[in-house]
């Protein structure tokens, strides 16, 4: 249960990025989705890929291994793009 309602939040913040940046600037695109990658896809999409690599290899230190990769990567490509955006003439 609790793996579906994470990617029904995480979904569900998806579309929202995808409704907040439908037509605007390129600007504002990036603080958006930048903002969303850190915010929703960051916790979330690592603890989905981490459980489900953990379930895989039958292993909570492969899970934990995980998650703990996959979290600053997805943080700092949102802050890369929040910050391009915020920065951007």
């Amino acid at each position: 249960m609790a793996y579906i309602t994470a990617a029904v939040i995480l979904l569900f913040a998806l579309a929202a990025a995808c409704l907040l940046s439908r037509g605007k600037t390129a600007k504002r695109k990036l603080i958006v989705w930048g903002i969303t990658a850190m915010v929703a896809m960051a916790p979330l999409l690592s603890w989905l890929a981490g459980m489900a690599y953990g379930m895989i290899a039958r292993s909570g230190w492969a899970a934990g291994g995980m998650i703990i990769i996959l979290f600053p990567v997805v943080f700092a490509a949102g802050l890369v793009s929040l910050l391009a955006g915020v920065f951007r003439k």
